[in-house]
C-alpha cells in the first residue's frame, strides 16, 4: 500500500514537471536575426506597426506571406488585436527595419481548432518578420534641429511663401522623393491646406538657412490612403528640410541703411540718372550677380522701369556714398516665373548696393567757393588765357587725376572748346588764387562714352585754384579795341607819314595801343605771329605795305569792327 502511494506521488510529480516543462518550451521563441544599429524607438503594446512577413510551418512549408500579396500587415499591438496572441507578443520591442523568426507553440497560434484547411490544428507557425513602421495615436511631429543661422531676421508664419528643399525617406530609410533631385525648390504657401498637415506643422517656425529632420506620423501625413506608387499606406514619413526663402505677400521692400556720409548734400528722386555698385545675393547667401565682378557701375534712371520694382522704390532717397541693404519680395522683383537660368520663381532677392553717384539731366555746374581773394579786380571770362591747378575725382572720392601729376600747371584759352564744358564754365568768373569746388554733371563732362580713366556717365568734382590770367579776345580775333580807335586811324598808323604803312611800322603802332590799354592781343601766341597775321589780312595785294586805300576798303566793310575791335 506504502509502495503504491509513493509510487501515485512519483509519477504526479513527473507530471507537473512536463507540463512546467512543456510550457516553458512552448513560449513564443525570438530569433533577432538582424538589428539595426540605431534603435530610437521599440514596439510597445498601443503602437501601430506596418511590417511584412512570411508565415510558414516548422517543416518550411509557407502558408502565409504580405510579400506574395504586395502589401504589409499594418495594426495595433495588443489592443483588440487582428493577429494570434503569439505574433502579437513576438513584434513587441521591435526596432524599425530590425527582422526577426518568431516561433509560436499552437496554444499561442490557432491551437487545437488550427484555421479551416490552412493552418491544421496543434501547429507550430514560424513567422519571418521585417517591421517597417511604428507609430502611435498619441504621436506628434518631431523637429529635429540640424543647423540654424546664428541671426534669424525672421520666422515662418501661416500664410507665408517659402521655398525650400527636401529629402523625403520612409522610416526604414527608402527615399521616396527629393528636390534636390530635381535641382528645384518646393515652392507653396503655408497654412493654406496646400500641404501635408505635419510638414506645415514642421516648416513653422523654421528661419531661412535653417535645416531640420521632421518625422511626421502617418495620420498627419497621407494615413491610409498614401500618395501615388511610392508613400505606401499607414507611412511615418521624415523629411529633410533646407528653407531657402520665405516672404509674405503683404512684404514691402525692406531697407536698412548700413551707412550713410554726413552731411547728406542731396537725395535722390524720381528721374536722377543714378552709378552703384551691388551685390545680389538670395536669402541663403548665394550670389546670382554682381556688378563688382563686371568692374561696372550699373547705370540707370530712377522711377521710370528700368530695373524691378522693389530696387527702384530703394533707390529713392539715397545719397552719395550710401550703402544701403535692399530685402526685395517676388512680386516686387522677378515673380513667379523668375529670370532666366538666374533667378528661380518666387525668389526674395537681397542687394547690397553702394551709391557711386547721380544726377539729373537738368543739372548745371555747381560751384561752391572755398577761398577768394580780397583783391579781385580781375575775373576770368571767355577768350581769356589762364593758367590753373586741379584735381578732379568722382563723387565716391575715387581720384582721376590732378594737374600735380604733371611738370607744370596747364594754360588754356577759355570758350574756345578745349575743356570739357562744365570744367570751362567752372573756370569762368575767378580772380586770380581764387579756390572753387565745382561739381560737374556728365553732360557737361564725359557724358555716355566717359573718358581714359573716367567711367561712363560719372559726376565729376574738381578743386581748382585759378594762377595766372590774361584777358582774351573773342574767338577768330586777334587784336580788339578797349578804347575807340585813333581817328583818322591810317594817319595815326603812317608814323613818318609817307602814306604807306610797312610791317615794322605796323607792329610799332599796334604795340604802343596795347602799352597804352587802348587795344589787346589775343594772348596764348607770340606775338609777332600775331601782328604778322594782321598785317597780311590788311595787305590785300600783298605788296608788303598797307595803304590807304586798303585800310579804307576794310573800314567799309567792317567799319564796326575797325571801330571797336580788330584791324
Amino acid at each position: 500500500m506504502r509502495n503504491r502511494l509513493e509510487f501515485r506521488t512519483a509519477r504526479l510529480m513527473l507530471l507537473l514537471l512536463w507540463i512546467v516543462t512543456r510550457s516553458t518550451l512552448e513560449d513564443v521563441i525570438i530569433d533577432r536575426y538582424f538589428i539595426p544599429t540605431h534603435c530610437s524607438r521599440e514596439v510597445q503594446i498601443g503602437d501601430y506597426v506596418r511590417y511584412h512577413y512570411n508565415g510558414t510551418f516548422k517543416d518550411g512549408r509557407k502558408f502565409d506571406s504580405s510579400l506574395d500579396k504586395g502589401f504589409p500587415f499594418v495594426g495595433q499591438v495588443g489592443v483588440e488585436s487582428k493577429v494570434i496572441p503569439g505574433l502579437d507578443k513576438g513584434v513587441q520591442g521591435m526596432c524599425v527595419n530590425e527582422r526577426r523568426k518568431i516561433t509560436i507553440p499552437p496554444h499561442l497560434a490557432y491551437g487545437v481548432l488550427g484555421a479551416g484547411s490552412v493552418i491544421p490544428p496543434d501547429a507550430t507557425l514560424v513567422f519571418d518578420v521585417l517591421l517597417l513602421d511604428l507609430w502611435n495615436k498619441e504621436d506628434k511631429v518631431q523637429i529635429r534641429t540640424l543647423h540654424k543661422q546664428r541671426n534669424c531676421r525672421r520666422i515662418v508664419m501661416p500664410s507665408d511663401f517659402v521655398r525650400y528643399h527636401y529629402n523625403g525617406s520612409l522610416l526604414v530609410g527608402n527615399l521616396f522623393d527629393s528636390s534636390h533631385l530635381r535641382n528645384s525648390t518646393y515652392n507653396t504657401y503655408v497654412g493654406q491646406g496646400s500641404l501635408i498637415k505635419g510638414m506645415e506643422e514642421g516648416l513653422l517656425g523654421m528661419c531661412v538657412g535653417e535645416r531640420s529632420s521632421i518625422i511626421i506620423p502617418p495620420f498627419l501625413a497621407y494615413d491610409d490612403k498614401g500618395y501615388g506608387s511610392k508613400v505606401p499606406p499607414y507611412a511615418t514619413l521624415i523629411f529633410d528640410v533646407l528653407l531657402v526663402d520665405v516672404f509674405n505677400v503683404k512684404d514691402d521692400v525692406s531697407v536698412e541703411v548700413q551707412k550713410i556720409p554726413q552731411p547728406c548734400q542731396r537725395r535722390a528722386v524720381v528721374g536722377d540718372f543714378i552709378r552703384y555698385h551691388y551685390n545680389g545675393t538670395f536669402q541663403d547667401g548665394t550670389v546670382f550677380d554682381s556688378s563688382y565682378s563686371r568692374n561696372s557701375t550699373y547705370n540707370t534712371f530712377i522711377g521710370m522701369g528700368y530695373v524691378i520694382a522693389g530696387i527702384d522704390k530703394a533707390l529713392q532717397g539715397v545719397c552719395v556714398g550710401e550703402w544701403r541693404r535692399v530685402t526685395v519680395p517676388p512680386h516686387l522683383a522677378y515673380g513667379e516665373n523668375g529670370s532666366g537660368e538666374l533667378i528661380p520663381g518666387s525668389a526674395v532677392l537681397i542687394f547690397d548696393l553702394h551709391i557711386i553717384d547721380f544726377h539729373n539731366p537738368k543739372d548745371q555746374v555747381d560751384i561752391k567757393l572755398i577761398h577768394k581773394p580780397a583783391d579781385c579786380n580781375l575775373i576770368s571770362a571767355a577768350n581769356d588765357l589762364i593758367m590753373y591747378r586741379y584735381n578732379c575725382s568722382l563723387l565716391d572720392g575715387t581720384h582721376l587725376y590732378s594737374s600735380d601729376d604733371y611738370p607744370e600747371p596747364p594754360r588754356v584759352t577759355l570758350g574756345q572748346g578745349k575743356l570739357i564744358a562744365g570744367l570751362d564754365e567752372g573756370l569762368q568768373g575767378m580772380c586770380v588764387l581764387e579756390r572753387r569746388e565745382i561739381t560737374v554733371p556728365p553732360h557737361l563732362a564725359h557724358g555716355t562714352n566717359g573718358a581714359l580713366g573716367v567711367p561712363s556717365n560719372a559726376v565729376l568734382m574738381f578743386e581748382l585754384e585759378l594762377l595766372q590770367l590774361q584777358k582774351g579776345v573773342p574767338e577768330g580775333f586777334l587784336f580788339i579795341w578797349l578804347q575807340d580807335s585813333p581817328e583818322p586811324l591810317f594817319q595815326a598808323m603812317d608814323m613818318n607819314q609817307d602814306q604807306e604803312v610797312p610791317l615794322e611800322e605796323f607792329s610799332a603802332f599796334i604795340k604802343i595801343q596795347v602799352g597804352e590799354g587802348r587795344g589787346r592781343l589775343h594772348p596764348g601766341i607770340d606775338s609777332d605771329i600775331v601782328l604778322r597775321d594782321m598785317f597780311k589780312n590788311q595787305d590785300r595785294n600783298a605788296d608788303s605795305k598797307i595803304t590807304e586805300d586798303e585800310l579804307n576798303i576794310i573800314v567799309n566793310e567792317e567799319e564796326e569792327v575797325l571801330k571797336h575791335e580788330e584791324l
